[in-house]
């Protein structure tokens, strides 16, 4: 069905019924605790760490003297860090409990953006409800191969870009162009009103992930121009732009040193032909659900279906286009890794929210159509109780992957539970806290956040003191500032097999970089004085 940008579209003042209630604000807030039970907290595990260390930073200048700027660099282009040491000051709350609100807060909008875009694409509000609760159970869903999750297990500033994305994309299903009346003689939030809002959303997120603002942002376009009559040209131009710019940008990208291509090598998601098969079918899975999706929508005619059909149809297209941009210039290869830096890919995290959304609200769907077929009271009870099935099931599968991602952490990591953590890796990172110079300058083997037991937990966030860049996050933030890279390579190497090495290799290495403390395996031979071992691991001091 062909679909302008002049046909108008439906808004939410022309539904009623519970979402028009105060109950809608009970709904998203229990799915957005239920949530957090499911899927867990870990506030200073992973990128959550990394993000929680510059706010640190941010209140306390005096904190990690020592390759200050892994801590610091992140911090020119977001205001993530300096908001949520604002909260702290403000509400004179510790920052464990900030960061606790702000991933509720995190959900609760993500949820509330969620809604907005199945309002304007899903009439039956059962099946609007089921579309939430399946993002519910897939909230930590790995996007393919891209090294994000549609949503993460501690607060970053993703965490806050995310939801102000969706609802970007939710006022971009608005008609722009048509002022619909509201009750009281002004307007509702359509029209111009809803070309600000979302206007206003990119801002705000591109003032937090920049990036990812950059991708939302491009969505929205093409959303737009899919409402146009004459989209595949419309599409067909935008490729070519993308494309004229990836290549512009491959062009004038300056030459790389040899730490920096060997830092941007090492982030291996950013070359599909790194990617593991079931990776790749992780680009292609989605589209192909939507495009199944949109088989459904077109074959109905009202006005919530043709919205439905434009935001499936504007997701395939920035997929492709992304994917077609990646495949062309992000190469091991390549002279210049500028295009894979940029990391296009990343536009698939929205793609995954909308099919995920218009997935269980069409599923739902169904197994009403279904069972109104059937005769039989107990199989239409039965079919009645499947969606439910189906959906708690899901929630036990991720609720068991998140408990085997992080099997030495508690499930929820609260403010209250942090000096009861099991996990001896943040045990021995805390002793270190309490009993280390302030000035002090940690080594880790490079890879520890990869160690078994370790459950990616951050050694600066936790402990509060420097260290020598390792070789997993710190070579992420090296990868994407180049200025990092021979820092990132000469730090990374000194910790390689940290543990299993000689005092006098370990000496020779650490020495020079100034590192006065150790973080190693109980395990570790070492004639260095460890005033902590709990069996697990142990904190050693360099002989001054």
């Amino acid at each position: 069905m062909r679909h302008d940008a002049t046909r108008p579209t439906a808004t939410v003042s022309t539904q009623s019924g519970p979402w028009q209630s105060p109950l809608w604000l009970a709904i998203v807030t229990a799915l957005a605790l239920s949530t957090l039970l499911i899927h867990g907290y870990h506030p200073l595990a992973e990128d959550g760490g990394l993000y929680v260390a510059g706010v640190q930073l941010t209140l306390d200048p005096t904190l990690f003297p020592h390759y200050t700027v892994f801590v610091s660099e992140h911090l020119h282009f977001s205001i993530f860090a300096p908001t949520l040491a604002f909260a702290v000051r403000l509400t004179h709350l510790s920052l464990a409990w900030v960061l606790l609100l702000a991933d509720i807060l995190s959900l609760w909008l993500t949820f509330y953006a969620a809604k907005k875009i199945l309002q304007r694409t899903i009439a039956s509000e059962p099946a609007q409800l089921a579309g939430l609760c399946l993002l519910a159970a897939f909230w930590t869903l790995p996007i393919a191969g891209t090294s994000l999750l549609l949503m993460d297990p501690y607060v970053t500033a993703r965490s806050l870009s995310t939801p102000l994305s969706l609802l970007a994309i939710a006022f971009a299903l608005e008609n722009w162009t048509t002022r619909v009346p509201h009750p009281r003689d002004s307007f509702t939030i359509a029209g111009w009103g809803a070309f600000l809002c979302c206007i206003l959303c990119l801002v705000l997120a591109a003032l937090f992930h920049p990036l990812m603002a950059a991708y939302a942002f491009a969505f929205v376009l093409v959303l737009r121009l899919t409402r146009l009559r004459q989209r595949h040209l419309a599409w067909a131009l935008l490729t070519l732009a993308a494309l004229a710019l990836a290549t512009v940008l491959d062009v004038l990208a300056p030459s790389e040193t040899t730490a920096l291509i060997a830092a941007e090598i090492s982030r291996y998601y950013w070359f599909l032909s790194q990617w593991q098969w079931f990776e790749l079918l992780g680009l292609a899975g989605p589209l192909a659900v939507l495009a199944a999706l949109l088989s459904r929508f077109r074959k109905q005619s009202d006005p919530l279906s043709d919205t439905a059909a434009t935001l499936c149809r504007a997701s395939i297209a920035i997929g492709c286009i992304a994917t077609l941009v990646v495949l062309l210039f992000a190469h091991e290869s390549s002279r210049t890794h500028l295009v894979a830096r940029l990391q296009p890919l990343r536009a698939f995290l929205p793609i995954y929210a909308i099919m995920t959304l218009l997935l269980g609200a069409t599923l739902s769907q169904l197994a009403l159509e279904a069972r109104q077929r059937l005769r039989s009271s107990t199989a239409r009870t039965a079919l009645a109780s499947l969606p439910a099935i189906v959906l708690l099931a899901l929630a036990a599968t991720m609720f068991y992957v998140q408990r085997n991602t992080f099997p030495a952490s508690q499930h929820l990591e609260l403010p209250w539970l942090a000096q009861h953590n099991r996990n001896p890796w943040v045990r021995a990172f805390l002793w270190a806290r309490d009993n280390t110079p302030r000035d002090a300058l940690f080594a880790l083997d490079a890879k520890y956040v990869n160690e078994d037991g370790e459950d990616a937990q951050t050694f600066r966030a936790t402990a509060l003191r420097s260290a020598v860049p390792d070789f997993s996050k710190d070579g992420g933030e090296a990868a994407i500032t180049p200025s990092l890279a021979e820092q990132w390579q000469q730090g990374a190497a000194a910790q390689n097999n940290l543990s299993i090495e000689t005092d006098a290799v370990r000496d020779a290495r650490l020495s020079p970089l100034g590192v006065t403390w150790m973080v190693l395996h109980s395990t570790a031979p070492t004639a260095h004085p460890c005033p902590y071992d709990n069996g697990s691991i142990k904190v050693c001091r360099l002989a001054p």
